[in-house]
Parts: C-alpha cells; sequence; structure tokens
C-alpha cells in the first residue's frame, strides 16, 4: 500500500482547550465534518500519535496528524465564500475607529449607518472590515456582541480564540457592563427608574422587530436615569442594558412611552422633534466595561458621533454632565439565588484559568532532576 502523505500541526496556545472538529473549521475550513470524522473511524486522525475523533479536546503544545488535503478531492465540498479584499480607504476606515487595543481586544467607535454583520442585502459591514485589524499572521478579530447598524459606540472586538471564549462569557454572563445615551422624546417621571418588560419577535415583521409580550417574551430588564431634560420636549437618558435581547433599548423606550429621537420603527413618526433636531438615531453606546483575561479591566468611553453631539448643543445639554453617575456592575433585580450562582460561576472560571496557567508553565519548563 502506498505512503499516504500527511501533515502535522501543533496545537497553539489561541486553540488550548477547543474540540478537535472545531480546529480543522477554523483553520481548515475547506475540509468538512464528514472528512474528519471518516479520517477519525480509519485511524488517520491522530492526537500525540494516538487515535482521535472529533469530539476530543486538544491542548496547547499537541500535535494533530491527518492525511494532507491536498492530496483528497474537495471539488464537492461546499466552498467558504471568500470576502473580497479591503481596498486602502476601508483598512484606513477601521484603524480609525480604534479607541482601545490591547494583547487581547480591540475597543472600536462604530459609526451610525454600518451594519455590524452582513445580510442578504448588506454587504458593506464592519465584520468584513476587521480584516484591516489583522495580525501579522492573518489572524483577524473576532465578534463578540453587536451593536444595531444605525447604533453608534463602544464595539468590542477579541484578538484571539481565547480571548473572544472569555469575553463570550463575560457578556452571556452579563457581567460585562455597558452605558448608552439615547435622546428620547417627552421627559420620564421618575428620574430613574428598571424597566421589567419581556420581548419576543413581533410576528409578521420577519423577526425585524421586537415587542412586549408578557406570556411568550423572554426576560428583557433596561434600567434607565436621567441626565437632563429639556422642558417637557425631550430629555438625555442613560440605559444600561442588563439583558441583550434584540432592539431591547428601543422597545422598551417605546413601551415606556418615550421613543428614541429618530426611531420611526418603534416610535412612527412621533419619534422626531422639529427645530433642526437630525432623523438620524440618538442612541449611543457610550462606555463598555469587562473584565480582561488576564486579570484587570478594560473600560473604555467612545465619542459621540456629529449629529448626537449637535443635537446636546441644540437642547442646551452640557456633554459631559452623564459621565458622573455611577457603573453599577449588579443587576439590581437579581435574586440572592441568582447572585450566588453567578459568583459561583465566576469562581469556577477564576479557577479554571489558574489550572490553564499552570499546566502551560508545566509545558514551558522542564521538571528539575529530569533535564540532561
Amino acid at each position: 500500500m502506498p505512503d499516504i502523505l500527511t501533515r502535522t500541526n501543533t496545537v497553539r496556545e489561541d486553540d488550548d482547550g477547543i474540540r478537535l472538529d472545531r480546529w480543522f473549521k477554523r483553520h481548515l475550513p475547506e475540509v468538512s465534518f464528514n472528512i474528519v470524522s471518516r479520517w477519525a473511524r480509519t485511524g488517520q486522525l491522530k492526537v500525540d500519535d494516538k487515535r482521535a475523533t472529533p469530539g476530543d479536546r486538544i491542548a496547547a503544545g499537541q500535535t494533530i496528524r491527518f492525511p494532507d488535503p491536498s492530496t483528497i478531492d474537495l471539488s464537492s465540498q461546499r466552498a467558504e465564500p471568500r470576502r473580497e479584499p479591503l481596498n486602502d480607504e476601508e483598512a484606513e476606515l477601521v484603524r480609525e475607529m480604534v479607541i482601545h487595543r490591547d494583547r487581547n481586544a480591540f475597543v472600536l467607535n462604530k459609526p451610525p449607518g454600518l451594519a455590524t454583520q452582513g445580510g442578504t442585502k448588506t454587504h458593506q459591514h464592519l465584520d468584513r472590515l476587521l480584516d484591516g485589524l489583522s495580525d501579522e499572521e492573518g489572524n483577524r478579530p473576532k465578534l463578540v456582541h453587536r451593536l444595531d447598524k444605525d447604533t453608534s459606540g463602544a464595539l468590542l472586538v477579541a484578538r484571539s480564540a481565547r480571548a473572544a471564549g472569555h469575553f463570550a462569557k463575560t457578556f452571556s454572563g452579563r457581567t460585562a457592563r455597558k452605558v448608552y445615551w439615547a435622546i428620547i422624546v417627552g421627559v420620564p417621571s421618575p428620574d430613574e427608574g428598571l424597566i421589567d418588560l419581556p420581548l419576543a419577535k413581533q410576528p409578521g415583521t420577519g423577526g425585524e422587530k421586537m415587542h412586549v409580550d408578557k406570556e411568550n417574551g423572554l426576560s428583557a430588564k433596561t434600567r434607565w436615569r436621567l441626565v437632563d431634560r429639556a422642558g417637557n420636549r425631550a430629555a438625555w437618558v442613560e440605559l444600561q442594558p442588563l439583558t441583550g435581547r434584540t432592539h431591547q433599548l428601543r422597545a422598551h423606550m417605546a413601551a415606556l412611552g418615550h421613543p428614541i429621537v429618530g426611531d420611526a420603527k418603534y416610535g412612527g413618526a412621533e419619534a422626531f422633534l422639529t427645530g433642526g433636531i437630525s432623523r438620524k438615531l440618538h442612541l449611543h453606546a457610550r462606555r463598555i466595561r469587562v473584565d480582561a483575561p488576564d486579570g484587570g479591566e478594560i473600560d473604555v468611553t467612545a465619542e459621540l458621533p456629529a449629529h448626537f453631539a449637535e443635537t446636546l448643543a441644540t437642547l442646551g445639554f452640557e456633554p459631559m454632565a452623564g459621565d458622573h453617575l455611577p457603573l453599577d456592575r449588579e443587576d439590581p433585580a437579581a435574586t440572592p439565588e441568582v447572585k450566588q450562582r453567578r459568583a459561583a460561576a465566576a469562581a469556577k472560571n477564576r479557577r479554571r484559568d489558574r489550572k490553564g496557567e499552570r499546566r502551560n508553565r508545566g509545558r514551558s519548563a522542564a521538571p528539575k532532576g529530569r533535564r540532561g
């Protein structure tokens, strides 16, 4: 039987702990799951020279051995869509969005009108532009949360798969904190409160619009605080989403009877102000604070887009008035049981991270008495 050409790859730190089939999807997307499974069944897929299965977890430093894909006919496999390369203007655009960078993440100030991800009729979007922030090895940043197309402001992207996993857990576990500024129609009373209204996709809209559904909706909570008011005409509010439902802030403010200025989808004609106020959406992700994977925290503030800043001036608001409000970490409506579960989950993650650090140190240094 002729020798089969094989490839050997070493697992990098970014891939530590992921499933073997996920490794192939990341690094060899042209190799389908069916092919990986066939290699496993026939003993051609090995990790550290031991037979492996697609569901096995891999660790940094291990070696993966498999048949060279160049020797296999992949023409019948579904090709991954290829992104068009960025031109110089597009690459410069995304670089200018960067307001914070470290080894784990970029924080961007996304402009209004730019979609976070593509769709059937959306060809220009932030996810595509992230190619302009790829490192020297061609690794591109990864999205871990979203902003609506017409919402501007702070958006965090991870610089590695390991960091993406960490940040995804902070967002899903609600330990990350996001502060939005909004200009709304009218003035709510009292000056602050918690909106606790379940949201569901509104039938007949193709999932493009949400509505309050107390029977079938998913839990959605938003804390709001009044920053300033322009008589009874409009108000400037700070919003903190304590859950992450689609269009949550927009749907909640409309349900409160005070739609966000410029939000025709949820406020209709009543969402617009006269007197030269821009018709664009006045919703801005002002600040994001999240724990970093290697300790410490990322805490970044994003400058306002031009139309929002102009509206503040037109309504007589002092631009810095919104930054003095304290930023709380905990959901005030969470029960003691929920807080206890969150604390336990955070402790578990810290123990796992420390275990991973000890394991990596053990690989990088030979044990005493065994050298030579």
